[in-house]
């Protein structure tokens, strides 16, 4: 018995989001239970009609607070649930549903306490600025919390239940995808790679692939560095 909670953090995706969230699969194998729910952080749009027409379960933030907030609730909502295995999935249609089965596999196996997804393992269609941008971001979470990845920005991730209880990050904004890698150190958790297609489209380089995202990441990962 494998029960698995599928977080979605959204802000004003109205226009995809109906159509990511049809195409999570409704079944996996190896998982008894898949449950999935919509972290709504403050959308000023349609979104949550969109999510409420797809069919499915949805908290709500009255105001935007941020990627790593919508986080946080989508981790204490599985903890609730009692979920064996929690998965982080974008909701701006940049990810490829099929590779939420595959980044599980690492977890169920017990092989790992967090699997991320990286993007980067086999360059495939990845824009020039994306790559660079990223290896940026990787070297600065290594020069700073000493955590090695290839994608420390995924958004594709997965977490067991002990992870979940052990990881307590500060970061409400971007910044927590590293501070999330620093938790797994902190807390001797086993750490695995698995290899994910991204989609590049238009409406997702505008989202959370722009490239003006990666400005005040950086900057909070100094500030916090030098209080």
């Amino acid at each position: 018995m494998v029960k698995v909670v599928v977080v979605v953090p959204v802000f004003n995706e109205s226009a995809v989001i109906y159509k990511v969230l049809k195409s999570i699969p409704k079944k996996i194998r190896g998982v008894s239970e898949l449950n999935v729910v919509v972290i709504n952080d403050g959308s000023t749009d349609n979104s949550q009609f969109e999510v409420q027409r797809a069919g499915f379960s949805i908290v709500t933030h009255v105001i935007n607070r941020g990627l790593g907030a919508a986080i946080k609730t989508g981790m204490a909502y599985a903890r609730v649930k009692k979920a064996d295995v929690m998965v982080t999935f974008d909701g701006d249609g940049q990810h490829d549903p099929s590779d939420i089965e595959k980044i599980i596999v690492p977890i169920i196996q017990k092989k790992a306490d967090l699997a991320i997804g990286s993007r980067f393992k086999k360059l495939k269609n990845v824009p020039l600025d994306r790559y660079f941008l990223n290896w940026i971001a990787n070297f600065v979470t290594f020069l700073f919390y000493g955590a090695l990845t290839t994608d420390s920005q995924s958004g594709l991730r997965a977490f067991s239940q002990k992870a979940l209880n052990l990881v307590d990050f500060k970061g409400e904004r971007m910044d927590f995808s590293s501070e999330i890698l620093l938790e797994a150190k902190r807390n001797n958790l086993k750490k695995a790679e698995v290899p994910i297609k991204a989609i590049y489209t238009e409406y997702s380089r505008k989202k959370g692939q722009k490239n003006s995202n990666a400005i005040p990441t950086f900057a909070r990962f100094l500030v916090r560095l030098l209080r």
